[in-house]
């Protein structure tokens, strides 16, 4: 069965970085486009992130643009999203999605991404 399992999230200051993964198995992953959603707190989910199969395009919701930059390294049927210049507002629980939007074929459990100082 399709399993997503997202890392990397923690506690950060503003300004700060991290760096969440996912890693997928349970179907082909070089096949799928995937994405990135987050749900913070009393907020509904909101699609971040999404990649084409092949990693070449990417595409973001406008409030992460030039912050957050999605990738993946299909040898290793991974997704990542860098986070830079990090704010409070990115403070959400993280998902890996296969597919398109937040809820796409199937959802990861999420990573909690927090920023404060």
């Amino acid at each position: 069965q399709v399993q997503l399992v997202e890392s990397g999230g923690g506690l950060a200051q503003p300004g700060g970085s991290l760096r969440l993964s996912c890693a997928a198995s349970g179907f082909t992953f070089s096949n799928y486009a995937m994405s990135w959603a987050r749900q913070a707190p009393g907020k509904e989910l909101e699609w971040v992130s999404g990649i084409y199969s092949t990693g070449r395009y990417a595409y973001y919701v406008d409030s992460v643009k030039g912050r957050l930059t999605a990738s993946r390294d299909n040898a290793k049927n991974t997704l990542y999203l860098q986070m830079n210049s990090l704010k409070p507002e990115d403070t959400a629980l993280y998902y890996c999605v296969q597919g398109w939007g937040v809820n796409g074929h199937s959802r990861g459990q999420g990573t909690q991404v927090t920023v404060s100082s």
